[in-house]
């Protein structure tokens, strides 16, 4: 048996789910999100709790199980608490705004980087190398924080770049370094 399929779901107060075959839509206080699962899972709603059950235990059914119950279970917390990732932008003269709807990066080309924001998600610059992506939906929040990071990865030299918060940037020595090494 999985064991994240077989973990039921607890709905939190404020959070309603509603099961119509195999559509899940759940609305809470941040969003509403829909999803149709995969014909072969079984999604049930017993009062507060909400499980993912399987017919049978094919290798393709057991990979469906636990990635079904994680699907569901992210939309719940994205509807109740939300999900956020934090990029750090490093370089001399490299700086971000948000605008409404737009992302403006300044990171060392030749022009600024203008990046409109999807529905469902807002960007926030509290200060002008910190971005803070957050939305209901965490692949959504997800994808966007790698577009935005792909604008300018850092680089194992100087660190340059965006990147995320929690990130380690693996750093290597110059040319200089390895002259006096050797």
């Amino acid at each position: 048996m999985s064991r994240i399929g077989k973990k039921p779901i607890d709905i939190p107060a404020g959070v309603e789910v509603k099961v119509d075959g195999q559509t899940v839509t759940v609305k809470g206080p941040k969003d509403t999100l829909t999803r149709t699962v995969h014909p072969n899972m079984t999604v049930k709603l017993d009062g507060a709790v909400l499980t993912v059950e399987r017919p049978d235990d094919s290798k393709e059914n057991r990979a469906l199980h636990g990635l079904t119950r994680s699907l569901l279970h992210n939309m719940v917390v994205g509807v109740s608490e939300g999900f956020k990732k934090e990029l750090e932008v490093n370089g001399v003269g490299y700086r971000a705004a948000a605008q409404g709807k737009t992302l403006t990066l300044t990171v060392g080309y030749s022009h600024p980087v203008e990046m409109a924001v999807p529905d469902g998600l807002t960007v926030e610059t509290p200060t002008p190398n910190k971005i803070i992506v957050s939305g209901a939906d965490n692949q959504k929040v997800g994808q966007f924080a790698a577009e935005v990071r792909e604008k300018r990865p850092p680089e194992p030299y100087k660190g340059k770049g965006i990147k995320y918060a929690d990130e380690h940037i693996r750093r290597k020595e110059g040319k200089a370094g390895k002259a006096a090494a050797g």
